[in-house]
């Protein structure tokens, strides 16, 4: 089956479609980006995802390429086109094809647009995450503004495959004070010994994630203690349960930290039951 790409007002065949040598997206890492998890042919999250994305743009003062309303019928013409139900869906914007300069174009030109969507084997995702998964920790060397969900993730790229290496799924980032900051790219989530559901909060150095705002709201529905509070890398090696969050992760359990097991190994129970609860949320609230 043939996939489409959106590319700067058209779609393309996803093998044909191309950007200008001097996209700044390619050449300086000038742009943001937003992924949808996709359910039954709909956007997840929507309200939110569109929320940072245009708080992205604005910190960025890059210019929003098309209304609200115009992009949701183009994200959902590229779902439709790639005959996505169960799946993900990308976007980028750079500040669009100028000569090479590090200062802002001037005049100012077009933002430039990228979009693609694929599918997922959600029977084979579920399956993984009842398994549980592992994460490494490792120091956090990001720049200052991780808030923003700019295209600039080599240091992330270089946890993931770092992590990947080691077995794991994710790696944690941990700041100066020995504080789990993120994950490459998700949100952390521990159960404390106290059984206390615990996330950083975004006032710290850390993204402002979609999933992990609507997985508090589920959270607040369900009744359950929780804290917008850091913890170490000892507490979270001594929770009784832990997970991560994010538009691809969903909520995936974690068993183990740097091959230290969580609890007795296994998936728990809580963070069992919040990925059911979100899921439900999820595809209920899709657009």
């Amino acid at each position: 089956m043939s996939r489409f790409a959106y590319v700067n007002g058209r779609f393309v065949r996803h093998g044909q479609a191309a950007v200008h040598i001097e996209d700044r997206g390619y050449q300086l890492a000038d742009g943001v980006y937003e992924v949808w998890a996709v359910f039954d042919g709909k956007l997840a999250d929507a309200e939110g995802h569109f929320a940072r994305l245009w708080r992205s743009l604005d910190e960025l003062r890059i210019a929003h390429p098309m209304s609200e309303a115009s992009l949701t019928i183009v994200l959902r013409e590229a779902i439709r086109r790639n005959h996505v139900r169960e799946g993900l869906v990308y976007l980028q914007v750079s500040r669009g094809v100028a000569r090479r300069d590090h200062a802002f174009p001037n005049p100012a030109v077009p933002p430039a647009v990228v979009i693609t969507a694929r599918s997922v084997d959600r029977a084979a995702i579920e399956a993984k995450a009842a398994k549980g998964s592992a994460v490494i920790t490792m120091p956090e060397n990001r720049w200052g503004r991780c808030d923003i969900k700019t295209i600039g993730l080599l240091p992330n790229a270089l946890a993931k495959q770092a992590a990947r290496e080691r077995g794991a799924i994710e790696a944690w980032f941990v700041d100066d004070l020995g504080l789990v900051t993120e994950g490459a790219s998700s949100n952390a989530w521990i159960v404390d010994a106290d059984g206390r559901l615990r996330t950083r909060d975004t006032q710290a150095n850390i993204l402002r994630g979609v999933t992990r705002l609507t997985l508090l709201d589920v959270i607040a529905e369900a009744g359950l203690p929780v804290a917008e509070q850091p913890f170490t890398v000892e507490e979270a090696k001594a929770a009784r349960e832990a997970f991560i969050t994010g538009a691809g992760s969903l909520v995936t359990p974690i068993t183990s930290i740097d091959g230290v097991k969580i609890g007795d190994g296994t998936v728990g129970p809580v963070a069992s039951r919040l990925r059911a609860l979100y899921i439900e949320r999820a595809r209920a609230g899709a657009i």
